[in-house]
């Protein structure tokens, strides 16, 4: 089983690019997909090149980077029900593009402003945990908790004082919109590299998720190891953050899923991680835009309507075991 897991996963996510590529307002058939991907100009050509397949590949660069940094993020807090947004990153890309949005503002203010809250937010909760001397994973966890409190606060503030006519988007990016998720060449090159340079510490990885002293005596530095699963599962969710919103669960239910289906090695649960995660982002994105064509729902709406179910089920699934 798991040596066809990562090409049954490839299989999942082509199948489900055709699906989200065939699937909206205006349905296309397998041949008319065909036509207007490698024949060039036909009557489906701008719909499929200029607005599903960019937002697809969106989708599915932000789901495997939220699905690799909760990898991360459990084998870092040492905690199954550590998720990406548990750090308090989500909360301060949230309220810089809240304030960018209140300003008028949009496009690649939008972008950059989320993505300096989130890496300024990465900065001030280690900061905050590390203090005078080292930290430990639950120090750090309940720095992310108390700063994740604070953005809260901020982020309701601004809501209450927004014009009404702000609210609409302002709510739709807080519940995850990938409906101007055109940028994906850059979250989509970041999965690629963070993958390749996380790769190499799989063997650590699995090391340290047995816990530290045992890593630590079979020659893992411990230290220095923690502040790479840190930064990079902060860097993956700024990135994942700034190009879709908040979108819920998919950090959480893909790592644990995995782990019980595959094990805890990381040599196959990281490329594993990248390809489910993108292949439920992108089902849920077709979703969200077929359920109720024309008009869309917020993509993180459908994945904690999918992702809390699987979720429960999961979790009595493993105790009965």
């Amino acid at each position: 089983m798991r040596t066809a897991l990562l090409p049954l996963l490839l299989l999942l996510s082509l199948l489900s690019l055709g699906l989200g590529l065939s699937s909206g307002s205006v349905p296309v058939s397998p041949g008319e997909l065909w036509d207007a991907l490698w024949h060039g100009d036909t009557p489906h050509t701008t719909v499929i090149h200029e607005l599903r397949l960019p937002r697809l590949l969106a989708a599915f660069a932000v789901g495997g980077l939220l699905a690799v940094a909760g990898a991360l993020l459990q084998v870092l807090l040492r905690n199954p029900l550590a998720d990406p947004y548990i750090l308090g990153i989500s909360g301060g890309a949230a309220v810089a593009a809240l304030l960018a949005m209140l300003a008028g503002l949009g496009g690649w203010w939008l972008s950059g402003g989320a993505l300096l809250g989130a890496l300024g937010s990465m900065l001030l909760v280690f900061g905050l945990a590390h203090g005078d001397g080292s930290w430990t994973p639950t120090r750090l966890l309940l720095t992310g908790v108390v700063v994740a409190a604070l953005w809260g606060a901020l982020i309701s503030f601004l809501l209450a004082v927004a014009p009404e006519h702000n609210l609409r988007s302002m709510l739709f990016w807080l519940m995850g919109d990938l409906s101007h998720g055109g940028e994906w060449r850059a979250p989509l090159l970041l999965l690629g590299l963070g993958l390749l340079l996380l790769f190499p510490f799989a063997r650590e990885l699995n090391l340290l998720a047995r816990g530290e002293l045992t890593a630590g005596s079979l020659g893992v530095r411990v230290g220095r190891l923690r502040l790479i699963i840190y930064f990079a599962a902060s860097l993956l969710t700024a990135a994942a953050v700034t190009t879709a919103g908040s979108v819920g669960f998919v950090g959480l239910v893909v790592p644990h899923m995995l782990r019980l289906v595959a094990g805890s090695d990381h040599r196959l649960l990281l490329p594993a991680n990248a390809l489910l995660g993108g292949s439920l982002l992108m089902l849920a994105d077709t979703l969200a835009r077929s359920l109720i064509a024309p008009q869309q729902l917020p993509v993180g709406v459908l994945t904690a309507l999918i992702g809390a179910p699987l979720f429960l089920y999961l979790l009595r699934r493993e105790a009965m075991r």
